[in-house]
Formats: C-alpha cells, structure tokens, sequence
C-alpha cells in the first residue's frame, strides 16, 4: 500500500504504546501478527517505532519547544503520536523531504483527528523547522 498507510500503521501502534503505556517489542509482535505489511511496509514501521523509542525524550522537547503555551501532557494522543512521528523523520531520515514529512503529518491529523489539529501541527512543525534552521 505504500508509504503513507506505514505511517498510518506506525501513528497506530505509537498510539496504542502510549494509551497503554506499554512501548514494548511485545506489543510491536502482537501488532504485526494481527496485520498485514509489505517487506517496506514493516521495515518502516519497525524502524520507526525503535527509532522513537529510544529517542523519545529528545524528540518530545522538540515538540514542547514548538507548542508555545501548552503542557506536552495535554496534547491529543493522536496527535502527539504524529507530531512524534513527523518529527522523527525530520530528524532521523535524510531520504525524507522535510516538506513530505509535514504534508503527510498534516493529513493524518485530518483523518484521525481534526482540522484545526491538522493546522496546529503545521504550526508545530513549522516551528521546528525554523528554529532549526536558526541553529543549524
């Protein structure tokens, strides 16, 4: 199916990690047992969760650096997850247009959240994008 139904996938299982407080490799099996990836599909997902994962703090006080007067706390879990996500490409993945990983971040967000959702992650992520940009 491609790149956008991993991300999907990925926002997915993040999700049901953090609503379950559970980010074990555990989960990720049960997760892979009960659906169906492509050879790219899994390795994405696979790549992505261990990669946020072990980075989950660092990428978090990117995003609460970027939410100006809001708890990281307070924030939807689906749309942390995506910011998460959005962010690890971001940082993580060179073969990943910065430009994609906000467009795809933006419609997750309108698909399993909601429009003004979408917008705030734009924000969020526009927000990472300059302040990195300043500090190289």
């Amino acid at each position: 199916m491609g790149r956008r139904y991993a991300r999907e996938s990925t926002m997915k299982l993040l999700y049901q990690m953090e609503m379950n407080s559970d980010f074990s490799q555990d989960i990720i099996n049960l997760f892979f047992e009960n659906n169906s990836f492509d050879e790219g599909e899994k390795k994405y997902i696979e790549e992505s969760i261990h990669t946020i994962v072990e980075n989950i703090e660092e990428i978090d006080s990117h995003i609460q650096e970027n939410i100006r007067g809001w708890d990281l706390h307070r924030l939807t879990k689906i749309d942390l997850c995506t910011l998460r996500i959005a962010l690890y490409e971001m940082i993580y993945r060179e073969d990943i247009p910065i430009e994609v990983s906000i467009n795809e971040a933006i419609e997750i967000a309108k698909k399993y959240s909601t429009e003004e959702s979408a917008k705030f992650i734009n924000g969020v992520l526009g927000g990472f994008v300059r302040r990195r940009g300043k500090n190289g």
